[in-house]
């Protein structure tokens, strides 16, 4: 197998040929298709990430074919296409896992940083935490929504069932929720970084009622905001955009820190909230809905060996929607 290689936090990805790998009793080994490049991947190449094993293959929202399987699995075949996503492992005895929170569990791997990931022709996955996907749909536009879609929907249920809906950060999980919540009957407000014409013209075409700067306020007040942006600034800002009794969730696994703000801004019963992972209900509830939705991902493809170059691209934020490595 081949596969780009994190050494070390801070280094570019390292083309590198590797053994066939195995799969162990209750794993699955999974021929890469396709996997997104997410957000989180700059955090694990940037080393803002506790305890990331090192060296590491990142990607997690990987989508290919099941080529071995290990003892001890059931209900998966050869041949299969399955989504592997960012949370890779669970303990299944804890507390959270046990209270049907294994999105909190205490001992979990998680793809791509903890346990290797996608950026390579091969991935080795616990066969729990891989998705069956059918046939319906490309490997390119799946990928993006085994992280993106993810953590998206349960960032969508945290925010609860308001029908006015802020989004900020109009990338690849942005853009894809925008959809999900059109499709609720929701109206959405998407904010870009200011100046940003071009993301707010995209915003605009996939349908949101309003889009402009982050620097601006909506026409109107919000029943919910969503911060996809890792910026910690926004904080306050979406604080003052919601309603009273509106609620603010943070759907990324790191931010900036939040600058001190008045208690004005968060009195009258607003929330706040974050997102932490995703649970295989996610998967199963969202997936299940994705034929229904529709959804149109934008993807810029990139080959395997270019994914050094799909990180700068997104940190520059140089293309809209999700990048999507291919072998």
């Amino acid at each position: 197998m081949k596969a780009m290689v994190l050494k070390e936090p801070g280094t570019p990805l390292v083309w590198t040929e590797l053994p066939d790998r195995q799969p162990g009793p209750g794993e699955v080994r999974v021929k890469v298709l396709a996997c997104g490049v997410c957000r989180t991947d700059l955090h694990v190449f940037d080393g803002e990430l506790p305890n990331t094993k090192s060296p590491i293959i990142p990607g997690h929202e990987i989508v290919g074919r099941i080529d071995a399987i290990g003892s001890n699995v059931s209900g998966l075949h050869l041949g299969e296409r399955v989504g592997i996503p960012w949370l890779g492992h669970t303990c299944g005895v804890c507390y959270y896992c046990k209270a049907h929170k294994e999105n909190l569990c205490d001992a979990p791997l998680f793809t791509g940083y903890t346990r290797d990931g996608g950026f390579a022709t091969a991935v080795i996955a616990d066969a729990r935490f891989a998705f069956s996907l059918g046939e319906t749909g490309s490997d390119v536009s799946l990928a993006p929504l085994l992280c993106a879609g993810l953590i998206g929907w349960r960032s969508l249920e945290i925010a609860g069932d308001g029908k006015r809906l802020g989004i900020y950060g109009f990338g690849a999980a942005g853009h894809i929720v925008a959809q999900v919540a059109q499709w609720q009957g929701r109206e959405v407000f998407a904010f870009t970084r200011p100046g940003d014409t071009g993301t707010q013209e995209f915003a605009r075409s996939l349908g949101v009622t309003w889009a402009g700067g982050s620097d601006e306020m909506p026409p109107e007040p919000l029943d919910a905001a969503i911060i996809y942006a890792t910026v910690g600034d926004l904080v306050p800002v979406a604080l003052k955009a919601v309603r009273k009794g509106g609620r603010v969730v943070c759907a990324g696994i790191h931010m900036s820190d939040i600058p001190s703000f008045p208690y004005d801004i968060l009195w009258e019963e607003r929330q706040l909230l974050s997102v932490a992972n995703l649970t295989r209900q996610d998967g199963i509830d969202f997936l299940g809905l994705v034929p229904k939705i529709g959804i149109v991902v934008k993807t810029t493809v990139y080959p395997l060996d270019q994914a050094n170059t799909a990180l700068d691209d997104l940190r520059a934020g140089r293309f809209d929607g999700a990048a999507v490595l291919v072998p």
